[in-house]
């Protein structure tokens, strides 16, 4: 499959800090776009707690609702990266709040009955100065199957500081090398996968 196939990226990063404040999550999320770029991919990211993402489990929840202008953005993307921070061993509450609004996306769904994002692929970053991040993957990655996403091979990249650290992924001088080859690995096997769903849709 070639790689001149045009592929669009989502980055929805679930900090909970809003702009202009520095974000180690979206520090990861954009060395993501970064790798996924080397594959022919474009993308933007999307600072979540900068938006009135409304809480509830429809695509839209009315009057001042900011998630349909998000979604619109992720339905227009051929793959979507979910990057949050670790808050005491879970990821954050805007995660879940992006959790709980893709739930909506069960109800909507093509003439065959497969969800509308059936064909798109996601993966997942997740920092924190705390353990977690494997817990926090493994319940991203579950929910987003469930609303039909289809999960590549090694599609997650972490950071966590040692047992009882205090340093943020921001403090660090360079990227350690295991990040690096991990989120490479993501990049690579996430843009191989859409690239052959878009050419090959389900059936």
């Amino acid at each position: 499959m070639t790689e001149t196939v045009s592929l669009r990226a989502l980055a929805l990063v679930c900090s909970l800090k809003p702009s202009p404040a520095p974000s180690s999550s979206e520090k990861m999320a954009r060395e993501v776009l970064d790798a996924l770029g080397g594959h022919g991919v474009t993308g933007e990211v999307v600072r979540v707690v900068d938006h009135d993402v409304k809480p509830g489990v429809e695509v839209d929840m009315g009057e001042d609702d900011e998630w349909p202008a998000i979604r619109e953005k992720m339905m227009a993307a051929d793959i979507l990266v979910v990057a949050t921070p670790t808050w005491v061993g879970h990821m954050s509450s805007v995660a879940q709040r992006v959790l709980e609004r893709l739930d909506g996306e069960l109800s909507e769904t093509d003439d065959t009955g497969r969800p509308l994002l059936s064909g798109k692929v996601a993966a997942v970053a997740v920092v924190g100065n705390e353990d977690g991040a494997h817990k926090i993957t493994a319940d991203l990655m579950q929910a987003l199957d469930d609303v039909g996403f289809t999960i590549p091979a090694q599609a997650a990249t972490y950071w966590n500081d040692h047992a009882m650290g205090g340093t943020d992924y921001l403090d660090l001088e360079k990227t350690p090398e295991a990040v690096a080859s991990t989120t490479a690995t993501l990049a690579a096997n996430t843009a191989h996968l859409a690239r052959l769903l878009k050419a090959n849709p389900y059936n």
